[in-house]
């Protein structure tokens, strides 16, 4: 008798503020599935991928979530890009539906649930090595952070002054707007008004490019001002005239300009198949949803099975010796990964690195010990 075949769900939004970001990740997923089951599929079974489109609309994708746990009885869920979005599909898929669940995009980090794996860069692999070293070779010290008011920006905020203020720069403002807030002017005025040095932005799709474009009209940059968008990517770019974020910073698991033979023949082999805007990112979680397959996949093959219970207890200290921007690994009780980091610099519409930072911890917590204090508490 043939064995059933494995159900992976993917929630992407290929639709909406997201979409360009979305339909990269659908990408990622269809590329990857398809070269498993060319493979032979996964212990012998054939791996189907149901993939769902959230519209970048969190009450979508808890919709979505509810429909694989309880329609198509998938065996994992994968997606989410806002931090919002992850909270929707884990109410469904982990807290009432007990499915794994994997988060692939740069995060505040936090997460702690036996069920949910995140394989994208933390504060810790972002804002701890970042600052510092932006202010020691910059000389800034005063950092403004103009924000979009959801949990993302909030605990990223919080990182940032603990990090600014241990290496003695100050916190001159620090706003929070809708996600599509368009009129930025009177918080442009504050930050000329405060001396900022650095502009550290957490504002997002839609209401970045419209804060991006006023920042740049009120010559922040040609004053010698600084911006910093840790989730800036090649995707990101194409949203804006080049000149509007020209030397913003960012910092990443993989850009394209990385140039081990790898990350060189993955991008070549996604560029062949699908040709366009939506390119493979890590700031649009491609990189932590290709991570988080091959992972998934290291883990199912370790367990022998697809009994939840052994592919958790394997994807726990699961390893790929190869990935965009180089290796990674999950750290034991911690459930995200360790993995290389870069900082990169927008020059001309592309992005040169500028600092490659190695493998990084993301020093999040152990998800068991949680538990248990939670049990405790």
């Amino acid at each position: 008798m043939k064995e059933p075949s494995i159900k992976v769900g993917v929630i992407a939004d290929q639709t909406g503020p997201l979409s360009f970001v979305g339909i990269a990740n659908a990408n990622v997923a269809k590329m990857i599935i398809d070269e498993l089951n060319a493979r032979g599929g996964l212990l012998g079974r054939q791996i189907d991928l149901y993939l769902e489109d959230s519209a970048t609309i969190d009450s979508v994708a808890e919709a979505k979530a509810t429909k694989l746990v309880q329609h198509d009885n998938v065996d994992v869920i994968f997606g989410g890009i806002y931090s919002s979005t992850r909270q929707a599909i884990k109410g469904p898929a982990v807290v009432k539906g007990r499915k794994l669940y994997i988060y692939p995009e740069q995060y505040e980090g936090q997460e702690c649930d036996p069920l949910i794996f995140c394989t994208g860069p933390v504060p810790a692999q972002q804002v701890d090595p970042l600052i510092p070293w932006l202010m020691q070779q910059t000389g800034a010290k005063k950092f403004y952070l103009p924000s979009a008011d959801y949990i993302w920006p909030h605990t990223m905020n919080k990182k940032v002054r603990q990090v600014v203020t241990a290496n003695g720069g100050a916190i001159v403002g620090e706003e929070y707007f809708p996600l599509d807030h368009a009129d930025y002017s009177k918080t442009i005025e504050k930050i000329a008004a405060s001396g900022a040095e650095v502009v550290f932005n957490t504002t997002v799709p839609p209401g970045v490019t419209p804060f991006l474009e006023q920042l740049y009209n009120s010559g922040f940059t040609k004053r010698g001002g600084h911006i910093v968008c840790t989730y800036f990517d090649e995707n990101f770019l194409n949203m804006v005239p080049a000149d509007y974020v020209e030397g913003l910073y960012s910092c990443l698991d993989y850009y394209q300009t990385v140039s081990d033979p790898f990350s060189q023949k993955l991008t070549g082999k996604y560029d062949t198949l699908y040709p366009g805007d939506a390119k493979f990112t890590a700031g649009s979680a491609c990189s932590g949803l290709y991570r988080g397959l091959k992972l998934w996949e290291a883990a199912v093959k370790e367990a022998g099975s697809l009994k939840q219970d052994d592919v958790i207890k394997a994807l726990d200290h699961a390893k790929i010796a190869e990935g965009p921007g180089g290796p990674a690994e999950m750290v034991p009780g911690q459930h995200h990964v360790r993995m290389n980091m870069y900082i990169a610099q927008a020059s001309n519409g592309r992005f040169k690195i500028v600092k490659n930072l190695g493998v990084i911890d993301p020093k999040e917590r152990n998800v068991h010990l949680a538990e248990v204090m939670r049990a405790a508490g």
